[in-house]
């Protein structure tokens, strides 16, 4: 009798999986941390070896791409992702090192506070919590324990540690987005991290004065309301970006130090410079000198938002470029809310433009302008005084009087005979 042989498909078809079943552990590994939790948990049905595999992942990421949940209604999302994390917290075995809960269904729900006192007695070392939707969600005291922290990201939050709280001793990176804390609070939370080197703020409300301590901060970014800004041993400080989004108004009176000098004071090593929004007018407030005593050697980079009809963010701008001998590229952008307002504001005198030549400057982007002298002025300044320049990016607020400007610009004298002027619609 004829032995009956299995279709060749089949075999393949266990072939293949034995193939996958065979794999290295750290292959199998590998695969998982390339995979959303959502399809690392569905690898379960593959083999027997790949079945409690997911459950040993360090990072734990709930997000849109890992919870998908299609439905309207609030109270089914909610219970849904709200089992979803139960179930996965309740299967978990092994250290977690990452968890992540960001859902644009989330809101400030207190299952949140058990999931992080289950974390606080691990050793998790990154957390990221944001509350898209909803009020501030009010952290529980049980994340202030977790001591094994290197980076904290939250959204939508109110922080307000116990009065036990002695800081976050391994804290490398925090970033703050749309939260609410006390001044004390800011300033005690900054100084007790003194191993951070990143920081972020966005959007925040609580505090208005940034007084920053913290000897080993390499990267700076905020954008908000505030009132003042002040660095305090922050010697290491390469990056900072600055963006403040409220005109205050502030004391012009030229005889008391100015914030150009003191922003500037602990900040020796810095490199790239962004100052966006209204942060310029800040820095004009008060004396501003013809250079900073202590220049900016390694500063390669700078970014500003100016206001040309504003003579002290004008005379504020070119300290800061005097002060800068090797920078590299420089971006201006024109306020362009600011610039059709009626004024009558001192003109930019010639005298106000001396020789100072930026001997090491390549590359400029000067955008959002509208052709007026004073812009017209300070372009011509920049092309003077640029040996080594090789290219300036021209990008008009509108397209009303770009040819007239165009052709002022082809006019300026240039002192680098490689520099090219492009000018790109708007």
């Amino acid at each position: 009798m004829k032995r009956r042989e299995p279709p060749k498909g089949l075999c393949r078809m266990e072939m293949e999986v034995d193939i996958i079943s065979n794999l290295p552990a750290h292959i199998i590994d590998k695969i998982l941390s390339h995979l959303s939790l959502r399809d690392a948990v569905r690898t379960s049905v593959l083999s027997s070896k790949w079945r409690y595999k997911w459950v040993t992942l360090p990072n734990l990421i709930f997000d849109n791409q890992s919870v998908l949940v299609a439905s309207q209604d609030q109270t089914f999302i909610k219970n849904k992702l709200v089992n979803i994390v139960d179930h996965v917290l309740l299967l978990h075995s092994g250290p977690t090192h990452k968890f992540k809960l960001s859902h644009r269904d989330l809101q400030g729900v207190s299952d949140i506070d058990r999931w992080i006192l289950f974390l606080s007695r691990g050793s998790v070392k990154e957390f990221v919590l944001e509350i898209w939707k909803g009020h501030r969600y009010k952290l529980p005291s049980s994340l202030y324990s977790c001591q094994k922290l290197i980076h904290l990201e939250l959204f939508n939050c109110l922080v307000k540690p116990p009065s036990t709280f002695k800081g976050f001793r391994s804290l490398k990176s925090l970033d703050l987005q749309h939260i609410t804390m006390g001044q004390d609070v800011f300033e005690y939370l900054i100084s007790s991290c003194p191993l951070l080197e990143r920081l972020t703020l966005m959007n925040f409300d609580g505090f208005t004065c940034l007084n920053i301590h913290a000897p080993n901060l390499l990267f700076f970014d905020i954008g908000g309301v505030f009132e003042e800004v002040n660095f305090e041993n922050t010697f290491q400080l390469a990056i900072v970006s600055i963006g403040l989004y409220i005109n205050a108004g502030y004391d012009q009176n030229p005889h008391f130090t100015g914030n150009m000098v003191k922003f500037f004071a602990s900040l020796p090593h810095l490199q790239r410079l962004e100052v966006q929004n209204f942060f310029l007018k800040y820095l004009a407030a008060g004396k501003v000198p013809e250079r900073l005593l202590n220049p900016c050697i390694e500063l390669n980079y700078l970014s500003l938002h100016i206001n040309f009809d504003d003579r002290e963010e004008s005379l504020a701008a070119l300290c800061l470029l005097r002060s800068s001998p090797n920078l590299q590229e420089l971006d201006i952008l024109a306020r362009p809310e600011e610039q059709n307002a009626v004024r009558a504001v001192p003109n930019i005198m010639s005298e106000d433009y001396p020789f100072c030549p930026f001997t090491h400057l390549r590359l400029i982007k000067i955008a959002g302008i509208s052709g007026i002298a004073r812009e017209l002025n300070f372009i011509n300044f920049l092309l003077a005084n640029s040996p080594l320049l090789e290219r300036m990016t021209v990008k008009p607020a509108s397209t009303d009087g770009g040819w007239e400007l165009l052709k002022e610009l082809l006019r300026f004298r240039r002192a680098s005979v490689l520099a090219e002027i492009v000018y790109v619609d708007p």
